[in-house]
């Protein structure tokens, strides 16, 4: 089955150069395109997509906030960030809204394609930059790390393991296979995490397992 795309964005000019990039690569289909947010939200829930590429800034409702609502759906997509803006604000409100993923429009066609897969496979993806950002921004590091770790003491044993490898950018099938257990077992200690911890989704669960310098035995 191929993977299903939403495109996000208000420029009609955008939305034909991603429909011309996606639609000629292998196992890609886009099924519909939508010029903003609350638009977004809408095609969603019609055309029940693999993965959602998401213009941040649009008129009416934003990226940001359409990333915010989609999450909430039941059964949601992945919902990858791609814009013109990396700086650290829009990188780190977008993973804070439950972005799977930031990418920029500046992304080679055929880099763009593969990470579109690798987004409808349940990994983080992120450019360059914004890795770089996210790595280098903590100033505050040492007491960035003692929180994180602090939040997740409240996980067991294997719930830590579980959130380990979600943080090394493994599938629920890779954990599954790495810890030995079932992918509805694994499915369900992530579901336990992410109430635990009052995260949206296993992007999140993942990036706070990296600030916290969580790591399998």
């Amino acid at each position: 089955m191929p993977v299903r795309v939403l495109v996000v964005d208000d420029e009609p000019m955008v939305c034909a150069h991603l429909r011309t990039i996606l639609g000629a690569a292998d196992g890609i289909e886009v099924v519909a395109s939508a010029a903003d947010g609350a638009e977004a939200v809408e095609a969603v829930v019609l055309h029940e997509p693999d993965v959602v590429l998401m213009d941040l800034r649009m008129p009416g409702v934003d990226g940001i906030t359409a990333t915010a609502r989609i999450v909430e759906l039941p059964a949601a997509p992945p919902v990858v960030a791609l814009t013109t803006f990396d700086g650290d604000e829009h990188v780190h409100r977008a993973l804070r809204a439950g972005a799977a993923g930031y990418l920029l429009k500046s992304t080679p066609p055929e880099e763009l394609a593969a990470l579109v897969r690798v987004a409808a496979q349940g990994h983080t993806v992120l450019s360059r930059s914004a890795a770089r950002r996210l790595v280098g921004d903590a100033g505050d590091a040492h007491v960035a790390r003692r929180r994180a770790a602090a939040r997740l003491a409240r996980l067991t044993d294997r719930e830590r393991d579980v959130v380990a490898l979600l943080g090394e950018g493994c599938s629920n099938a890779e954990v599954a296979r790495r810890l030995h257990l079932t992918e509805a077992t694994v499915k369900g200690y992530v579901s336990n995490a992410l109430d635990k911890l009052g995260c949206t989704n296993r992007t999140q669960l993942g990036l706070l397992a990296r600030e916290a310098g969580l790591r399998t035995e």
